[in-house]
This record gives C-alpha cells, structure tokens and sequence, in this order.
C-alpha cells in the first residue's frame, strides 16, 4: 500500500510541474486541446495508456531496466 500512495504523489507532482514551471503556455496548449477533435484525443490516450502498459511490463517482467 504503501508503494501505491507513493506511486500517486509522484504521479501528481510530474502532472502539476508544467503548471508550475509554464502556467502561460500550459494555458495556451489547454485552450489547443479543447479545440481537438475528439477522437483525436481517445488514440492519443489509448497510445499512452499502452505506452504505460508496456514499461509496467518490461520493468516487472524483464531485466532489461
């Protein structure tokens, strides 16, 4: 439990740093991605969510990291 409640904050401070460091173009690129097609974004989020997939399982699975 522990790992997960440590996964979680780090999962929030590398979310929140571009707001941090780049509030301006943070706003810009926002006002960019309401403006998406919508489909656009479900491909963009399913690649990421594969991309997630795939390093939780190289590093768990292999020895290559």
């Amino acid at each position: 439990m522990n790992y997960l409640i440590t996964l979680i904050g780090l999962v929030l401070i590398l979310e929140a740093l571009p707001y941090v460091a780049f509030p301006e173009a943070m706003q810009n690129w926002l006002k960019q991605l309401v403006e998406m097609n919508p489909s656009v974004l479900r491909i963009l989020g399913l690649l990421g969510m594969g991309t997630g997939l795939l390093l939780c399982y190289i590093t768990q699975r292999t020895n290559l990291i």
